[in-house]
């Protein structure tokens, strides 16, 4: 069994490659050849928490699991298994893994559901999680302007110096007038105002895996067009954003990435509600594990 590390994972697995990845999952998902399994956590009462999810894919299948404790951070690893034999494969550092395909599986939202000319990009977060975002945005469209903002000036500043982005003062600075929003933070709240999105704004709301938290508020699940979950059987256990809206679970506007095959016609606000699936993990490791087990 291979034991691969964070470091091998940044070198075999570029973004533009992971994006087109997710689009081949997004698609095995819809034809039925994918199998994903929602996340499911136990919790200590030290606060420690174990998650853990998992998927299967053509030859492949494999398993998340991660420890996190407010105070002591997280720990992530993942398992990949010959999905005819059972065997080992190889065992992952994850923390990598799961930031890049998290990524691109917003890159492949976002090249489904953005207007084709769209090339403002407003961000609100500056963690890791907001940097791949945008590499993952800049491998399907032509960005022109990207403007990020956080509660902290210094760690917008950092983000912008290194991905060429603009720091801005004010949410509201980032959100209104762009053409895709990503929202990446740990908020208990919503980060912005449903009246900065405008007609034919896309979403991505990737930041919270939470029943109590939300990024986005209730009117702007109202406002949009289209919802678009990676697993509408997760979302009922975590997405906070659409838990705390309110949202009926029979919403025709409610749909699975998986069964969107085109933007909506007209001008509409669309919504991709990201929570990161196991199969994703499995699919990107295994394209790992094949580059280094030749």
């Amino acid at each position: 069994m291979l034991t691969i590390s964070e470091e091998q994972v940044r070198k075999h697995l570029p973004m533009g490659e992971c994006v087109r990845l997710m689009r081949e999952t997004f698609e095995a998902l819809r034809a039925g050849t994918a199998v994903n399994q929602s996340r499911r956590r136990l919790f200590l009462p030290t606060g420690s928490t174990l998650h853990a999810l998992a998927g299967a894919y053509g030859k492949y299948f494999g398993t998340k699991v991660y420890a996190t404790n407010p105070k002591y951070g997280a720990h992530f690893f993942f398992l990949l298994f010959d999905a005819e034999t059972s065997r080992p494969l190889a065992q992952f550092g994850a923390n990598y893994l799961g930031q890049i395909r998290t990524g691109a599986a917003s890159g492949y939202a976002t090249d489904l559901l953005a207007a084709p000319g769209a090339s403002v990009l407003g961000v609100i977060g500056s963690g890791f999680q907001a940097r791949s975002q945008i590499d993952a945005i800049r491998e399907v469209r032509k960005l022109k302007d990207i403007r990020v903002w956080s509660r902290s000036e210094v760690k917008r500043a950092s983000i912008a110096q290194e991905t060429g982005a603009r720091a801005v003062s004010t949410a509201e600075e980032a959100v209104r007038g762009a053409d895709i929003v990503v929202t990446a933070t740990s908020s208990k709240e919503p980060v912005l105002d449903a009246s900065w999105i405008a007609p034919g704004t896309h979403v991505n709301a990737m930041g919270s895996n939470n029943a109590q938290r939300r990024e986005l508020p209730t009117e702007l699940v109202q406002k949009a067009d289209l919802i678009a979950a990676d697993s509408i059987e997760q979302c009922k256990i975590e997405a906070g954003d659409l838990l705390l809206a309110g949202i009926e679970w029979s919403d025709p506007r409610l749909v699975e990435l998986a069964k969107v095959t085109a933007r909506p016609a007209g001008n509409p606000v669309t919504i991709f509600k990201s929570l990161g699936l196991g199969v994703e993990d499995v699919v990107a490791a295994a394209y790992v594990y094949e580059k280094l087990a030749r």
